[in-house]
């Protein structure tokens, strides 16, 4: 408890300096705890702390620890999406963050149709053009968003990329400043069912940069829970 409490309080003042420097507040930015290997009672310590939205990078580590947490948190997706598991999680998360084809978007709209609802997605962008990363080109976001504009059960409502690990995270603001120009001009150009409310973009070693350039949305895991190992299969 003292550790994530302490942490938590770390991030936060950090977060508030933050987003004052980009003329914002700590309300203006969402705080979305990464759970990815960790445990439910480090989890239910974690929104004790105030921190009830939660995301998940693998579907069944989401849906394994929805089952026993339910719907006290708000859950978003935002790892690498498949489209074979997209009906497993239609119904239990609040965001996806991760839409980066035309083909995983009409298998949501698809499965959104069936539960009878709207799903709200973020579109992923490969700021930096990584081989590694999954993404939409950063020149082909605006056709992208048009394209599945046009899904009744999809509410596409903003951004996010995955920028490169850096060990100086100033290398960074560049691709975020970049993402804020991307979302400022499709939020410009009024698209109907195109909602630009979020831009998630920043993780544990750049999210002050991150913020500084426009992020409202940010992704932390390691910086509330410690390191952690990865290798774990879940």
């Amino acid at each position: 408890m003292s550790l994530i409490s302490d942490n938590l309080c770390d991030i936060r003042k950090k977060i508030e300096i933050a987003a004052n420097k980009s003329g914002r507040s700590f309300e203006d930015i969402l705080l979305l705890g990464v759970t990815k290997t960790v445990d439910v009672d480090r989890i239910k310590t974690l929104m004790d702390c105030g921190v009830k939205t939660l995301g998940e990078n693998r579907v069944q580590e989401l849906i394994s620890k929805y089952e026993i947490i339910g719907d006290g948190a708000k859950w978003h997706l935002i790892g690498n999406l498949q489209t074979n598991k997209v009906k497993y999680i239609i119904d239990k998360v609040e965001l996806i963050h991760s839409v980066d084809s035309i083909k995983l978007a009409e298998e949501i709209d698809k499965q959104a149709k069936k539960a009878d609802r709207k799903v709200d997605v973020l579109v992923e962008v490969n700021i930096a053009g990584e081989i590694s990363k999954h993404g939409v080109r950063p020149d082909e976001v605006f056709k992208f968003v048009e394209n599945i504009s046009k899904f009744d059960n999809i509410r596409t409502k903003g951004l996010m990329t995955v920028a490169p690990f850096v060990e100086n995270s100033e290398e960074n603001r560049k691709y975020f400043r970049q993402m804020r120009k991307i979302f400022v001009d499709i939020k410009s150009q009024n698209v109907d069912n195109i909602y630009m409310t979020y831009l998630s973009m920043g993780m544990t070693n750049d999210y002050e940069i991150a913020i500084e350039e426009g992020a409202n949305i940010v992704r932390i895991g390691t910086g509330i829970f410690g390191e952690r190992n990865y290798d774990i299969k879940k």
